[in-house]
């Protein structure tokens, strides 16, 4: 993992310098180019940015030589962009302001706000926040009922980025996922910052998918899902110094639920802060649903405080009872370790490992562990099913040491 995270922080260096070189050219090609100066937007929160931002991409996207888009301090609307790739040079677009979309969940017809597509050498900075507006969608109907609301508009899309930084940006109060990533490769975000209230449903603030080389550093998300999620065809991921809550933790998966579904493979999470957050470092499959695989996973140095379920891997993950909870996943996990976790527990359970009876968790370590619970039903306990970690430093609760009642807790 250090020699890949190496290797794209490199590769993001050369990207940056050559982004950061538009300062002083000027004339046909690259430069800065200012969407109120040369485009017209204007900071009113009533004219619409999209024509402005979309024209100014498109000069820099056919520029030869790097470019530099700059929105400068304000606030804006913004109805809807799509930027589109491949472009010739490195563009940085540099936010400076507040953007907000429409507060209308009717007033979109795709599940989308901003989308970056089909990009290489690409940076959004700048300070941005990205308002989504998104507190009527909380209270839509059928929402609450877990539908997925799929229909909402997600904040920030990343699809198909090669190369790419998102540094100092804030998206805040999405309809659905404040961001999005697929299919993107060597890709990074440091000091990304995601705000939505604990009662938001479904707004993970980064949905990982199908991406290789993916690093969240030194980020701070508050929101009502997954602080972070991975799902399929994840790999090759660095999570790093991310503090969350409310949340329901960083999570992989869950897995299993559609047909051909990639493996997930080589995640490291390091360094996190779960502050009263369901769930804190999570692996959860579906039962009786589609095989696939999970390997190479680790967490390590990570503090808890008041987390309802610290330490949980859930294959029998059944949220509102819609899965055959009477069968086992067919998700196979394999290498994954859980080094120096402490903090506090909101429940007794503090450790939570339920593995698939016809696919046994594999080489399964648990090393120093030290959560605490205290409350009228005891102190933390650690439960186990079809697996056999391999144990070592100290464990407080023991490993392993309670039984799974015939009805576990299900988890968020």
């Amino acid at each position: 993992m250090a020699i890949q995270f190496n290797f794209v922080s490199s590769m993001l260096i050369l990207v940056l310098l050559s982004i950061s070189s538009v300062e002083g050219q000027g004339g046909g090609g690259g430069g800065v180019i200012d969407v109120v100066a040369k485009f017209g937007a204007k900071a009113d929160e009533k004219t619409d940015l999209s024509k402005p931002l979309v024209d100014a991409w498109k000069e820099a996207c056919a520029s030869t030589s790097p470019s530099k888009i700059v929105i400068p301090k304000g606030i804006y609307f913004l109805s809807t962009a799509t930027l589109d790739g491949p472009c010739k040079a490195p563009i940085e677009l540099q936010v400076q302001g507040t953007v907000k979309a429409p507060a209308d969940p009717g007033a979109f017809k795709e599940p989308k706000w901003i989308a970056f597509n089909r990009i290489e050498n690409f940076k959004l900075s700048g300070g941005a926040v990205f308002d989504g507006q998104g507190t009527t969608a909380y209270k839509r109907e059928g929402c609450k009922g877990h539908d997925y609301c799929g229909s909402l508009p997600i904040n920030l899309r990343f699809d198909f980025l090669t190369n790419a930084m998102i540094q100092d940006i804030t998206t805040k109060d999405s309809k659905q996922f404040q961001a999005n990533v697929l299919g993107c490769k060597n890709i990074t975000f440091e000091h990304f910052t995601v705000s939505a209230p604990e009662e938001s449903p479904n707004t993970d603030g980064i949905h990982i998918g199908r991406s290789d080389g993916v690093n969240v550093l030194n980020s701070e998300i508050k929101t009502g899902d997954d602080c972070v999620s991975i799902g399929d065809g994840s790999k090759n991921l660095v999570i790093n110094g991310v503090t969350c809550g409310p949340g329901h933790g960083i999570s992989i998966g869950s897995l299993g639920l559609f047909k051909n579904e990639e493996p997930v493979d080589g995640v490291t999470v390091k360094n996190c802060t779960m502050t009263n957050t369901s769930n804190g470092v999570r692996i959860k499959t579906w039962p009786g649903a589609e095989p696939g695989t999970c390997s190479n996973i680790h967490f390590e140095d990570i503090t808890v405080t008041n987390v309802s379920s610290p330490i949980i891997i859930d294959q029998k993950y059944c949220p509102w009872n819609k899965c055959k909870i009477n069968e086992e996943s067919k998700v196979k996990l394999s290498n994954i370790s859980f080094k120096n976790i402490h903090g506090t527990s909101a429940r007794p359970e503090a450790v939570k490992i339920i593995c698939s009876a016809t696919l046994p968790c594999e080489n399964v370590e648990l090393a120093d562990i030290k959560i605490t619970h205290s409350g009228p039903t005891g102190p933390a306990v650690s439960q186990c099913s079809n697996v056999k970690p391999k144990v070592s430093g100290k464990q407080n609760p023991a490993a392993c040491s309670a039984p799974i009642p015939a009805k576990p807790t299900p988890t968020a």
